[in-house]
């Protein structure tokens, strides 16, 4: 008996200890959200400006107006007002004000603040207001898959918006109002207010006025060509930087479609870093780095920048012929040596490269620019690309990744390498956001460039990007000379597949250029999807290229200086 008493004593006594300290918060929480009702009181969301402070996303001043049915105390008249400035139904907002199933109750979002003074005017018991304010885009459609945009709630759902809405979105505060166990407002009480903390404001890389600049680019290319698509991104080879980010269609971020959400989603996907492709002849830069890197290293198997590829228009791999594009325009095909190559786009030469570096050594060069693998971008929805795993890879297969084909990359991840290639070797992570500051213009964080890792050496830098100034001065990326401007490049066309099979008519035209070719400060990679008529990387990317580095020339204000020879 006594050792049952005792025990059950204990169950009491711990069950006492529990309630009084343990759920002691808890329970007083709860007891405060008895005696009070509140008002939210929203968080101003941080800007988001670009690397100039242009504005890009801010706030509208909004209201939203709530009602404590409890509280109100004449409905008619309240209703009436209500109705007549708000411009609803009077029985729809008598309904609301008469609904004591709730204990709060939204009567209508985004008042406009000549609203919000009227009802502030009057004395109706059981009516408040909070401000809620509504996201706005100076510049419509400008970057709207990189900025992204926001929920109903004003929570960020995509783009900058998203990734960084920590930051932007700040911290809620409430107005608690004392009331009796029906939520009447107490009278004599004091009203608690909890103030809301505004969210930071984020700084882009990005330019506007480039971006602004390419966009348009871009467009004219769309409609010219009746492509399916058409893209670009312009980085900072010397950072990794951001400056414009174009994908076309898109739509404007003040007007977003939220009722056809195949449509949103299509339109606000941000294919330069989600989606993949087959980069066809671009990725030559890729593949000339790593064979010039290995003859500097004594690599018995590397070509030499000098060595004569044979004149035949045809590589047999496994069974498989693989031709020069030139045969299909009656072109012809000479010895030729790694510049020639790479001025002539041929891809039996880029099979003898990777054929004679062996898939080991290559596949270490693709690990170092990272293909198959995350660039590090701060964006959300980062694609890794396509690789063949080494084990399981053929002969053929292997041979047609040294000119494009068989590997699928994202556009950001061949900008990054082509970047690094020439930039000295030097393979950042990307970015889109350089700093987060306070309205009083304190910076919190900054977002500094940070090295990967390397590629090749500068000297096979060096010489890589003397050969694909060539290409631009000399050979099939003609259409993006600039006259007194050391421009570089590679053109590229690549035929698409659809069920496994090669689409018939169907192509992706590109051009990844950059400048100074000696000092690289501005890249730019074009993608043209499915043009209609001529599908060339030369005749439809290049030229947008072209008036890309044009618009930054006028922009920046850059002088122009002497070519090499």
């Amino acid at each position: 008996m006594l050792a049952a008493i005792a025990f059950l004593f204990c169950i009491f006594l711990g069950r006492f200890f529990y309630i009084q300290v343990i759920w002691e918060d808890e329970l007083h929480y709860l007891a405060i959200d008895q005696w009070t009702r509140e008002i939210p009181v929203n968080a101003g969301r941080g800007k988001i400006v670009d690397r100039n402070g242009e504005l890009l996303a801010g706030n509208r001043a909004q209201y939203s107006i709530y009602a404590r049915a409890s509280a109100v105390d004449n409905a008619e008249a309240s209703a009436q007002f209500l109705s007549e400035a708000l411009g609803e139904s009077y029985a729809a907002i008598f309904d609301k004000l008469t609904d004591k199933s709730k204990s709060e109750i939204v009567i209508a979002r985004r008042a406009e603040k000549d609203t919000i003074e009227r009802v502030a005017g009057t004395e109706m018991k059981g009516v408040y207001y909070a401000r809620n304010d509504a996201r706005v885009y100076p510049h419509g459609a400008l970057a709207s898959q990189l900025i992204g945009f926001t929920a109903y709630d004003r929570s960020g759902t995509t783009g900058v918006e998203g990734y960084y809405n920590s930051y932007l979105a700040g911290e809620n505060g409430e107005i608690l109002f004392e009331t009796d166990l029906v939520g009447v407002d107490l009278k004599g009480a004091t009203a608690a207010y909890l103030p809301a903390t505004d969210g930071l404001n984020v700084r882009l890389t990005l330019d506007y006025r480039i971006q602004a600049v390419a966009e348009e680019v871009m467009g004219r290319a769309l409609a010219d060509n009746e492509a399916k698509a058409a893209r670009a991104i312009v980085i900072d080879p010397s950072d990794f930087s951001v400056l414009a980010m174009v994908n076309l269609p898109s739509y404007d971020l003040n007007e977003i479609p939220r009722d056809d959400m195949k449509t949103l989603n299509a339109l606000s996907r941000n294919c330069l870093v989600s989606d993949v492709y087959e980069p066809g002849s671009t990725f030559k830069i890729v593949t000339a780095a790593a064979d010039i890197e290995e003859y500097l290293r004594g690599n018995s198997r590397a070509l030499s920048p000098d060595h004569v590829f044979s004149s035949s228009r045809i590589r047999t791999v496994d069974g498989t012929n693989i031709r020069c594009w030139s045969d299909h325009k009656n072109g012809k095909h000479s010895n030729q040596t790694l510049a020639e190559a790479l001025n002539n786009s041929c891809n039996p030469c880029f099979v003898d490269i990777a054929l004679a570096l062996g898939k080991e050594t290559f596949y270490d060069y693709l690990a170092a620019f990272r293909f198959g693998r995350a660039t590090g971008v701060d964006f959300s929805g980062e694609s890794i690309g396509m690789l063949l795993p080494e084990s399981t890879l053929r002969d053929c297969d292997f041979a047609r990744i040294g000119f494009g084909q068989s590997i699928a990359v994202t556009p950001l991840q061949l900008a990054c390498a082509a970047a690094s290639a020439v930039n000295g070797g030097y393979y950042y992570a990307p970015r889109v956001v350089s700093e987060i500051y306070s309205d009083d213009g304190l910076v919190r964080e900054t977002l500094k460039k940070t090295l990967v890792g390397r590629t090749v050496s500068e000297k096979a830098s060096a010489m890589l990007s003397g050969m694909l100034e060539g290409v631009v001065r000399d050979g099939s990326g003609k259409k993006a000379y600039i006259e007194g401007y050391r421009v570089a490049g590679k053109t590229g066309t690549a035929q698409k597949y659809e069920n496994g099979v090669i689409a018939q008519g169907k192509y992706v035209s590109s051009f990844i250029g950059y400048f100074p070719a000696d000092q690289p400060r501005y890249l730019a990679l074009v993608i043209v999807d499915e043009p209609k008529g001529s599908y060339y990387g030369s005749t439809v990317a290049a030229p947008c290229a072209k008036e890309i580095f044009e618009g930054i020339i006028e922009i920046m204000n850059i002088p122009p200086q002497e070519a090499t020879s």
